[in-house]
């Protein structure tokens, strides 16, 4: 069983320099007040032509963010890939709210794809559909009416040629999960392309957000369905990063939050989940995607309880670049498939990214004084020796 607190294993991709690096920045991200603020700075910042961004890429970018472009994030790929730990590719510009953005944004994706081509060292492409269609048309479509349909209609295009180059390519793709009030039709699309691709292998993934109470029965019913068509049910499973937003709408609109009532519930339903997936591995592929310690410990002991190989095809973890790697490198050390969700793109357009990993790291619970704590760890011991 992998030892998360090995940090040794946890940091051996990491010179002393980037050691000390990373403990300034979560040293910094600590601060609860300059994440609230930091966002506002920067853009500031921007606006008035200071020269920030510099600072930005030496800083948190170059943290979180593979690179400006698939080369630049090359030189990181390989060196996740020298320690048997694979690559997502994520093109994590946001913000496009018109055809020639969603064109760009889409062609970028299918770009990664090929260039993911026949290279192990890379896992998945990633697509986020309000990156190729306006969330204004998901949140209003309905099936049958003609209101928005050939907005969505656009969308459902884009989407397919990128799930059509996933299977030219053969490297699967993730459909990533969003806000609850058009994931609806996130979800009607992800289950269109699942089963138009997956009849022979997992090449298309939704994303089930298991904050939300209704994910579980969601997970049950979808499986039957798979099951009834004749295809291969794939889902890439996460806790979710929308909590506070999800519930403030909830609460000004007056209708039942979609999220669950405590985190305790939330993590009984991904576990359960995670559960119910591995014990049907051989017609469900799965992509834990946790930074929680006990989540991924609990899928190695399933793997290990029903003997499973740890390269089986349906199976992986993944975690964020920049973090956890305490759990990625342990798990890459136990022969575990696993993979880092790499963004790439401009410093500019990734900022909303950064941002939201920021915040993250602060509002999940210990999550940036565990990283802290455990690269504080790490310097001891090498001091130390």
């Amino acid at each position: 069983m992998p030892l998360f607190t090995n940090t040794e294993i946890a940091f051996k991709n990491k010179s002393d320099a980037e050691l000390k690096k990373a403990y300034q920045l979560f040293k910094m991200m600590n601060s609860n007040f300059l994440v609230r603020i930091g966002p506002k700075l920067v853009n500031l910042a921007f606006t008035l032509r200071l020269p920030v961004r510099k600072w930005i890429k030496k800083t948190i970018f170059n943290h979180f963010v593979g690179g400006e472009s698939l080369e630049d994030a090359q030189h990181t790929i390989q060196k996740l890939h020298e320690y048997q730990v694979k690559t997502i590719l994520d093109y994590s510009v946001e913000g496009t709210k018109d055809d020639s953005g969603f064109e760009q944004t889409k062609n970028e994706i299918i770009q990664s794809l090929h260039f993911a081509q026949d290279k192990k060292e890379i896992l998945f492409g990633v697509v986020k559909i309000t990156g190729i269609g306006a969330e204004e048309v998901l949140e209003r479509y309905h099936p049958g009416k003609s209101q928005y349909q050939q907005e969505f209609q656009k969308i459902r295009q884009r989407l397919t040629e990128i799930c059509e180059t996933a299977k030219q390519t053969n490297v699967p793709i993730f459909i990533d999960a969003e806000h609850s009030w058009f994931q609806d039709n996130i979800d009607r699309l992800a289950e269109e392309m699942m089963a138009k691709y997956n009849t022979e292998k997992p090449l298309v993934y939704t994303t089930l957000q298991m904050y939300r109470w209704d994910r579980l029965e969601y997970l049950k019913k979808q499986f039957e369905i798979a099951q009834d068509k004749g295809y291969i049910f794939a889902a890439k499973l996460v806790r979710g990063a929308y909590m506070e937003l999800e519930n403030a709408r909830a609460s000004e609109k007056g209708y039942p939050t979609p999220i669950q009532k405590s985190k305790s519930d939330t993590d009984k339903d991904y576990n359960a989940a995670l559960t119910f997936c591995i014990e049907h591995l051989d017609k469900i592929a799965v992509c834990v995607a946790t930074h929680n310690e006990e989540s991924s410990l609990l899928a190695t002991q399933l793997i290990e309880k029903y003997k499973i190989p740890h390269a089986h095809p349906h199976i992986c973890f993944s975690q964020l670049l920049g973090m956890s790697d305490h759990i990625s490198y342990n798990l890459a050390d136990e022969g575990y498939v696993t993979a880092k969700y790499l963004p790439y793109g401009p410093v500019e357009a990734v900022l909303p990214y950064l941002f939201r990993r920021a915040k993250e790291n602060t509002s999940v619970a210990g999550q940036s004084s565990r990283e802290f704590e455990l690269i504080k760890q790490e310097i001891k011991r090498r001091n130390q020796l």
